[in-house]
């Protein structure tokens, strides 16, 4: 049981599987970056009752699963989507949907992954990843962030789709149903309500845990945490920021580069809305998300630690929100052409 199934390696899990998906269907059209704008990937947020790894949750993207159906939703695209509180019928589910010709998206963790340098393995649930095939007890995996194709024999792939703890995945298995083909004027109109998507998502969300608020209240809070943590505990939740930033987030501020790539991809489609020129900013925003893990990689370490070192980093986050509420403030205004 073999789908005819092309592996392109990615930067992010979830976007890079939807444009996998997407491939064939868009003529190679619905890239990485256009997957992950058009989902309204980018985010921000810092949920400390939700703990990983005895850490606060703290997110650069949106929620796991959304990129996917957002972007499909926006191409006119019906998904299938089911978890399991049964093992053997997500097996049974997952063997139909390859003898029906259907390569699928598995959510997994990560710790229990054999492909994965044991440096990456820690208990985080909301990795994503392509079944397309199986050979007798084996199934066939395309993990995106990969740079080829691995193999997963049914107890491996069991144990993942069924990992517990925060964001258990209970072998969430999702798929396009049906996709024809993908038009120039379905993307255009899918970029303008993926962008109007993220700005909301951005400036507008209530409180102060999400989005621009979200940062910045964060960066109040490090500065608070020397003091009220101590300083081990706060600087393992320095550690948890990097962590998730860094090995979740493909990079130092990762999803801002793929939020610029969308832009200028953009432009492409819907060109004289400036959209090259706030990538910019993005990639200054993911530059300086950089800067503020190399900062904070300092106090965990030991090299710093004092109250001052807390504040620059809280600084940091400050002026980072200053910069994200400059770019989505200004995609806001714009009147499409």
């Amino acid at each position: 049981m073999k789908i005819d199934f092309e592996h392109r390696q990615a930067a992010h899990c979830e976007s890079g599987v939807t444009s996998n998906l997407l491939w064939n269907a868009s003529g190679g059209k619905i890239t990485e970056p256009l997957a992950f704008g058009i989902g309204a990937g980018l985010f921000f947020a810092y949920i400390p009752i939700i703990k990983i790894n005895n850490g606060p949750a703290i997110a650069f993207r949106t929620m796991p699963g959304h990129i996917f159906n957002r972007t499909c939703k926006s191409l006119n695209i019906p998904v299938a989507r089911k978890k399991f509180s049964s093992k053997e019928k997500a097996q049974i589910f997952l063997d139909e949907c390859l003898a029906n010709g259907h390569a699928v998206g598995c959510q997994v963790g990560v710790y229990y992954l054999p492909y994965f340098p044991k440096e990456y393995r820690f208990h985080f649930n909301a990795h994503n990843l392509i079944v397309y095939g199986k050979e007798g007890d084996n199934y066939l995996v395309s993990d995106p962030i990969m740079e080829g194709t691995n193999v997963l024999d049914s107890y491996q792939l069991e144990r993942v789709r069924f990992a517990k703890g925060a964001l258990s995945p209970r072998g969430h298995i999702y798929y396009p149903k049906q996709v024809t083909a993908i038009t120039d004027e379905q993307i255009k109109q899918a970029i303008k309500s993926g962008i109007k998507k993220n700005v909301n998502n951005m400036l507008h969300i209530p409180g102060n845990f999400a989005g621009i608020s979200g940062i910045k209240n964060t960066g109040f809070k490090i500065k608070k945490w020397r003091d009220k943590l101590g300083l081990e505990k706060a600087g393992l939740y320095l550690a948890q920021m990097v962590r998730m930033q860094e090995e979740i987030g493909t990079g130092g501020g990762g999803f801002r580069y793929i939020y610029g790539a969308f832009l200028q991809e953009a432009d492409v489609y819907l060109p004289g809305n400036q959209l090259t020129e706030i990538s910019s900013i993005f990639t200054k925003a993911g530059d300086m998300w950089r800067t503020a893990a190399v900062h904070a990689a300092g106090i965990y370490k030991g090299r710093i630690g004092s109250q001052e070192d807390f504040n620059i980093m809280g600084d940091y986050l400050l002026e980072i929100a200053a910069v994200e509420k400059a770019a989505f403030e200004t995609l806001k205004k714009i009147k499409w052409q």
